[in-house]
């Protein structure tokens, strides 16, 4: 047999941290379902005080989420919490270089705390949890197999009630309790919790496609077109998306649980299609508007006589636009000619300012018929 070597726990540096093998039934009071509910167990290194609860899984939100009420249990955290090697919290399990999940990491650089797992297939490197398991299974869920549960809520609400009245219970050969030793060891030499709560969040790699989006869970977020085609990280919470490039963060968007849907930053466009995208009905009448009443009108006919207005958005911009070659007087009496000679085109204008053709209407009658035709929408059609 190989001798074992006795460690030496110092007050407030180690949390270890792991699952028991026992589990716990909860029926669903309408359907008669029955979910088996795991049991998260923690226990300090220097006065063995427990923290236990229960979870639907052992996913790593449930991972974390337990990590967080373990440390509001105990009032602070330690230097070190040390896991087995559970593939929700260590990706990748090694001797000397263990892999820390991306989440998994953050949570204890927001609790200034570090992750140290136990080296793979060496339960004694845990014996502390090892035995907190066995504990808890002895003095709270034995107590509890017999009694019938219907909520996580509740199962939890005993096993804290069960917990309590075990970490103060005195140590046989100490004449303490866990309580007693936490008290006086643990708790003067916890790092104080952080002011503000920690915020789950995960992190997936994504690539910018051509359109320079990244999907998330089914919605489209804008990254700068300048990596389009690059890999990128993204850290999703509830409320928010970030993607990181080489570890800089270069875009910060709202989350959406729209489907299918785009959320996009101009800034995030080529300053080509942030042009094309700035104009829209209401900025292209108005601009219409400021040449005269004649270029308004144009432009209103163009945009209802196509079957989708949209059709006629480069139409109507480059009309507007030819205030920029020649003076607004022309443009205007420009657009009077293209109406009286019912020609609804931007090449037309332009045809009639280049040979210099424009004059002005004699009479508002031809141009009253042209706009009242029966393919033609009304105002309406906008609002």
């Amino acid at each position: 047999m190989a001798p074992t070597m006795r460690q030496v726990h110092i007050a407030g540096e180690k949390l270890f941290v792991d699952y028991s093998g026992h589990t716990m039934e909860i029926v669903n009071g309408s359907t008669g379902e029955v979910q088996t509910a795991q049991i998260f167990v923690s226990v300090m290194g220097a006065s063995s005080y427990i923290y236990a609860e229960a979870t639907l899984s052992q996913k790593l939100p449930d991972w974390i989420a337990s990590h967080v009420r373990a440390f509001n249990y105990f009032g602070g955290t330690t230097k070190q919490v040390v896991p087995d090697n559970l593939k929700s919290g260590v990706t990748k399990a090694c001797l000397y270089e263990p892999t820390i999940n991306r989440t998994y990491a953050d949570f204890a650089r927001h609790y200034s705390t570090a992750i140290c797992p136990a080296r793979p297939r060496r339960p004694r490197d845990k014996a502390k949890v090892e035995v907190g398991v066995q504990v808890v299974g002895r003095w709270i869920l034995a107590r509890l197999r017999n009694k019938r549960f219907f909520s996580l809520a509740v199962l939890n609400a005993d096993i804290l009630t069960l917990l309590d009245d075990l970490n103060k219970r005195p140590l046989r050969g100490w004449g303490r309790s866990r309580r007693d030793l936490f008290e006086e060891l643990d708790r003067p030499v916890l790092i104080p919790l952080p002011t503000e709560p920690y915020e789950y969040a995960e992190w997936k790699r994504c690539r910018v496609s051509i359109d320079y989006h990244v999907e998330i869970d089914k919605h489209y977020y804008s990254a700068p077109h300048r990596l389009m085609r690059q890999e990128l990280e993204a850290r999703v919470t509830l409320a928010t998306v970030e993607l990181f490039h080489r570890g800089g963060r270069v875009a910060s968007h709202l989350r959406s649980n729209v489907p299918h849907k785009y959320t996009t930053l101009p800034e995030h466009m080529p300053s080509s299609h942030r042009r094309y995208r700035d104009w829209t009905h209401e900025r292209i009448q108005r601009d219409a508007a400021k040449i005269g009443p004649q270029a308004a009108a144009l432009v209103d006919l163009i945009l209802r006589s196509k079957p989708h207005p949209e059709q006629g958005f480069r139409s109507c911009v480059g009309i507007v636009r030819l205030i920029r070659r020649y003076p607004v007087e022309r443009v205007e009496a420009a657009c009077a000619r293209a109406l009286a000679l019912n020609t609804r085109s931007f090449t037309s204008v332009a045809a009639i300012l280049k040979n210099k053709a424009e004059k002005p209407i004699s009479s508002t009658t031809e141009q009253a018929q042209v706009l009242i035709h029966q393919n033609i929408r009304g105002a309406g059609y906008y609002h």
